[in-house]
């Protein structure tokens, strides 16, 4: 029975690992039985799961939101409380939150299933799809707070800035969009400035490794997110880079 199971608990390891290499491809499918992707289904007024994004590339203001407001995107939504703030001070913005997290999402959902104004959108999908999900020049804003550092060496290549991610921004970010980025994690602030020395693409704005004793009064300052208030108080220094689109 224990070779049995140490078995399967290879086997799944390999399939996340594949599925993670894989996920930038186009032909790459989603495979899973979690409970909660059936359960998520209660509230597909405004949760998209899996492929079900895919379908509405280039047109999500106009056939999801049915405006022309501008459309922004917030990568590892987490808890939610970036998002559920935001939307309800910005009724008016076209929000896209994304998360990969089976009952991270759910817990989310009934909270987001309350909310005042509706305009937001629940994805249930990887990262990694993004160039699958938006179309091109489609999105205004991406945000990426407190992503997932792998901070081993040998996980490294599961971090999502890297140059692929960056291709799929670009080509999917608005002239002049832009990528605000937030994190705790030193290693990982490092693997992005030099993901992004050779970057031609991108203006960089703010690049601190202490956002709030450097830009108090930027709009990255102006909140504070579950994992945020975690690391804040544990005297870790918020790092931080803006990077905004230079496409004609």
């Amino acid at each position: 029975m224990d070779d049995q199971n140490n078995s399967e608990d290879k086997s799944e390891k390999k399939q996340k690992t594949n599925e993670s290499d894989l996920a930038f491809q186009a032909d790459f499918k989603y495979t899973h039985d979690n409970p909660y992707h059936d359960k998520l289904g209660v509230f597909d007024q405004f949760v998209l799961r899996d492929d079900e994004s895919e379908t509405y590339a280039g047109s999500w203001s106009k056939e999801i939101f049915g405006n022309d407001s501008p459309v922004e995107l917030e990568i590892g939504t987490g808890y939610g409380h970036f998002m559920q703030e935001y939307t309800q001070k910005n009724p008016k913005v076209n929000f896209v939150g994304l998360d990969h997290r089976f009952k991270r999402s759910f817990n989310l959902a009934r909270k987001l299933a309350s909310l005042e104004h509706k305009n937001f959108r629940y994805l249930r999908a990887r990262a990694e799809r993004l160039a699958f999900i938006f179309g091109e020049n489609e999105l205004s804003k991406i945000f990426y707070f407190f992503p997932d550092p792998w901070p081993k060496a040998r996980h490294k290549k599961k971090r999502l800035f890297q140059k692929t991610f960056l291709d799929e921004a670009y080509k999917v970010l608005k002239p002049g969009g832009e990528i605000l980025v937030k994190t705790d994690h030193d290693g990982y602030f490092e693997w992005m400035l030099e993901e992004l020395k050779s970057e031609k693409r991108f203006e960089i704005g703010i690049n601190t490794w202490d956002l709030r004793g450097e830009h108090p009064d930027h709009f990255l300052s102006s909140f504070i997110t579950k994992f945020e208030k975690i690391f804040l108080e544990k005297n870790n220094k918020i790092k931080s880079v803006t990077l905004k689109s230079l496409k004609k």
